[in-house]
């Protein structure tokens, strides 16, 4: 069973460029032509793409999705560096966890000292005027 381009897109609910470009950067195999020249992939891109479509959404870089499937493609491996990215994701998750909670608890602040006077007299503004460096050392 050989797919179109965007047959393959809308199975896995990725985009026709974002498929041209995985396969520019090989994360893709390169597709057959049909007569037309018309890309045609096998069930084992559909495979393929949705795996890197699910990494992408865990937040996985470009790289590490490039050293995951090269992993996957010799399943008799340790799994051990398979870990090892994701464990190193799991870290980047918790940091920018980090950092999105003390956003929300700057954001907080800044409505919970509001008057809701006039704009002259709003605090948002006045927070959003700082420097970052001030904001960033109130948080901690």
């Amino acid at each position: 069973m050989m797919l179109t381009i965007g047959k393959l897109g809308r199975e896995v609910g990725v985009k026709v460029p974002t498929i041209r470009y995985y396969e520019n950067i090989c994360l893709l195999p390169e597709a057959e032509r049909s007569a037309g020249n018309q890309r045609l992939y096998p069930k084992t891109a559909l495979d393929r793409l949705a795996f890197i479509r699910h990494a992408r959404e865990l937040g996985f870089p470009l790289g590490a999705i490039r050293d995951l499937l090269s992993l996957a493609d010799r399943p008799d491996q340790s799994c051990a560096a398979v870990d090892s990215i994701a464990r190193g994701q799991l870290e980047a998750t918790r940091a920018r966890l980090r950092n999105l909670r003390g956003l929300e608890a700057e954001l907080e602040r800044m409505l919970d000292q509001c008057a809701c006077g006039t704009v002259s007299d709003c605090r948002v503004i006045e927070a959003l005027g700082k420097q970052p460096h001030v904001l960033l050392h109130a948080m901690e």
